[in-house]
């Protein structure tokens, strides 16, 4: 059954097991998907998706796979053409309904069939067709309590059902990441950390879910003794020039990191395409507004997890000339690459995030630059996959 499809999804790099796919076929068998292609696309992300990185790889082999099947989710073509000539919207404080009848999910499909059948033409501000700015149970642009809606916006937030076409949201590898992704990224160097010696009160999640599972599904809360922050952390950020295109997103993985608490130090501080003589105390890298590089090595030990965020791109004179400094009157006696030298050779654990993503690191601006620093510290693109590999780097004993 659907044999084809098991043998697609591995072909376009969905890691799915014989165990889960026989899962899926046993809750298939147990009707689970009610004959509905959308219930049956949920029942695979339920069993078969491991990462919110592979949703998007799902879709495209859904969309592969089942090309050009009609399901009974959809509305005819005609239908659509009717709810876009004009799309009445109905009060937003309007709430009034013909009828206060709140029906089963079963019998309101039922209806919704029905109508499909029954409607030959376009019908708005109406209590029994599918049409917008009305009452009924179907349509778009007024106000059910718990109907279908077909296409357009959500506005109450009321609809059980939607119809029309599905919007998925993309989670590829490659996007780049929001701060809730950089927090649960960041949690993994919790690893670090040490277990202090008390009663159980923190709640085990991992084991938790383990146990419930084969417990048949019935809750079993797993316990363990809570942990005491080691990790210290030490973050230094390119920050103007080039990388004004990527402020969003380092300021989010700045934001990241300060609302998490699972560090026992954190340290924050910046640069100007490369690191000399100072860090900077904010990102605006004001003359005098630093702190000596050389009294951050001596002072920082050697536990500090080091990351650099900046896009490595820069003229080879700031990275190999003394007085290369890009700040005029700020000359740097030692060259940028020793003083990125003398950090590779004071930390153990660093890495580079580059927001230029890899595919482009040879072609972009700076290319030799980016290769040059790539040598010395793990480069990492600041995507889902790149954080995910940089993090991992930081965790090899």
């Amino acid at each position: 059954m659907f044999l084809e499809f098991f043998y697609l999804l591995r072909l376009r790099g969905l890691k799915v097991s014989i165990n889960e796919w026989m899962v899926l076929m046993d809750a298939m068998n147990q009707g689970l998907a009610h004959s509905s292609l959308l219930a049956f696309y949920h029942l695979c992300r339920c069993i078969l998706i491991k990462t919110e990185a592979d949703y998007d790889k799902l879709d495209s082999v859904f969309a592969e796979y089942f090309a050009g099947i009609e399901t009974p989710e959809d509305l005819p073509e005609e239908f659509w053409k009717w709810l876009s000539e004009e799309d009445r919207e109905r009060d937003i404080n309007d709430k009034r309904v013909h009828e206060n009848v709140i029906h089963e999910l079963e019998e309101l499909l039922e209806m919704f069939h029905e109508r499909i059948k029954e409607q030959k033409e376009r019908h708005d501000g109406g209590t029994y067709w599918i049409g917008t700015g009305g009452t009924s149970v179907m349509g778009r642009g007024g106000y059910n309590p718990a109907g279908i809606r077909t296409g357009g916006h959500s506005r109450h937030r009321s609809a059980v059902q939607i119809a029309g076409e599905h919007h998925y949201r993309d989670f590829r590898d490659d996007q780049v990441i929001d701060v809730r992704q950089y927090q649960m990224a960041f949690r993994k160097l919790r690893q670090y950390s040490t277990r202090v010696d008390a009663a159980k009160t923190e709640l085990d999640i991992d084991e938790t879910i383990d146990e419930t599972c084969d417990n048949a599904g019935m809750l079993h809360l797993v316990y363990e003794r809570p942990r005491k922050n080691t990790v210290k952390v030490l973050l230094l950020m390119d920050s103007d020039g080039s990388m004004l295109m990527y402020s969003d997103m380092c300021a989010r993985l700045f934001q990241a990191l300060r609302k998490s608490n699972h560090f026992k130090d954190l340290k924050v501080y910046y640069f100007h395409n490369c690191i000399y003589d100072h860090l900077y105390n904010n990102p605006y890298c004001k003359r005098g507004d630093w702190i000596d590089t050389e009294w951050v090595l001596k002072n920082l030990d050697e536990e500090y997890k080091v990351i650099f965020v900046g896009d490595a791109a820069m003229a080879p004179s700031e990275l190999y000339r003394r007085g290369g400094n890009a700040f005029v009157g700020l000359f740097n006696e030692e060259t940028g690459i020793t003083w990125l030298d003398r950090f590779d050779k004071r930390y153990k654990k660093k890495i580079w995030l580059n927001p230029i993503q890899r595919k482009n690191w040879e072609f972009a601006y700076g290319r030799e630059t980016i290769e040059a620093i790539g040598k010395i510290f793990p480069m990492f693109d600041l995507t889902m996959d790149g954080l995910e590999k940089g993090i991992k780097r930081l965790l090899v004993r």
